[in-house]
């Protein structure tokens, strides 16, 4: 297999060079791809959430963008495997919502907010690699879906409810099966093997090509980008590892309570506590103890 030149990593690429406004076309790229509309960055947005070191990488989001349509872009890439994601992005969204709405002006200058998700682990169930969410109001009885008035098209610019609230996208990349079967999915192979092949044409790929590569680095900032690599290495090692043993010791406690709980339906039908031990692979200690629980 010909393996291509590597490229920086996004998550480096957007704390190093793309906040340059030289290096927005990459970006742009990326969301009009991912959004299927022309995005043109207007600025990046500087905030708390904006920090850049290396012990601030986590809990915030990596990148926040205000396109032509005065929309917020957040984009954010985890490595870890967080439980809680889900309602981190939602917080993420409310505050910029919050911080975004001037005292005392009218709701209707609510800021539209997209948070994007470049995910490296496994985030929920499903077989998708690319997931959208939106706020859609149904009727409960007709199953109809609840439509803006005209006049409310004119005064929010838009023509449907979901395109006011927040919406999120989440792109699995590990779940991605290295098939590109269109100009999304030749980011999303970037995006997990570093690489360009020979005939991707997505938006902002062939620039990704030409300003992301590795060796176009300086030496210091080369070295700072290999020890990057190697600590997240080395973090992703560290959460499989914990994440095995927890899950063995979740199998192995659920066993135990499921020995308990037939032990505890036999109580009445064997009497000799050594007998049951060996029948439920429990011990005779235990036997005695669920026994006496009963008294």
């Amino acid at each position: 297999m010909i393996r291509h030149r590597r490229l920086i990593s996004f998550d480096w690429a957007m704390k190093r060079l793309l906040r340059s406004k030289a290096h927005f076309g990459i970006l742009e790229g990326f969301l009009s791809e991912l959004l299927h509309e022309e995005i043109q960055i207007l600025e990046i947005i500087e905030s708390e959430s904006n920090r850049d070191t290396a012990t601030d990488k986590q809990n915030r989001v990596d990148l926040k963008t205000r396109n032509a349509g005065g929309e917020i872009i957040l984009i954010e890439v985890q490595y870890q495997r967080q439980f809680d994601y889900l309602q981190r992005i939602l917080h993420s969204t409310a505050r910029t919502l919050v911080e975004n709405l001037q005292e005392g002006h009218p709701y209707g200058e609510v800021v539209k907010v997209i948070s994007v998700s470049i995910l490296y682990f496994d985030l929920g169930q499903g077989q998708d690699y690319v997931y959208h969410g939106a706020t859609r109001f149904i009727g409960l009885h007709r199953q109809d879906e609840l439509q803006l008035s005209e006049a409310q098209q004119d005064l929010y610019r838009r023509r449907e409810p979901h395109a006011l609230f927040p919406e999120y996208y989440l792109i699995k990349v590990n779940q991605f099966d290295d098939v590109a079967r269109d100009s999304l999915d030749e980011w999303i192979y970037f995006l997990k093997h570093e690489e360009v092949p020979e005939g991707f044409r997505a938006r902002g790929l062939q620039e990704a090509k030409e300003q992301l590569d590795i060796l176009r680095l300086p030496e210091a900032e080369r070295r700072a980008y290999e020890r990057y690599q190697d600590d997240l290495h080395q973090q992703a090692s560290m959460v499989q590892s914990s994440y095995g043993w927890g899950m063995q010791q979740g199998r192995k406690e659920g066993q135990e309570q499921e020995r308990l709980r037939i032990a505890q339906g036999l109580l009445d039908v064997i009497s000799d506590d050594q007998l049951l031990a060996e029948k439920t692979g429990l011990s005779a200690a235990q036997i005695r103890g669920l026994r006496a629980q009963r008294t």
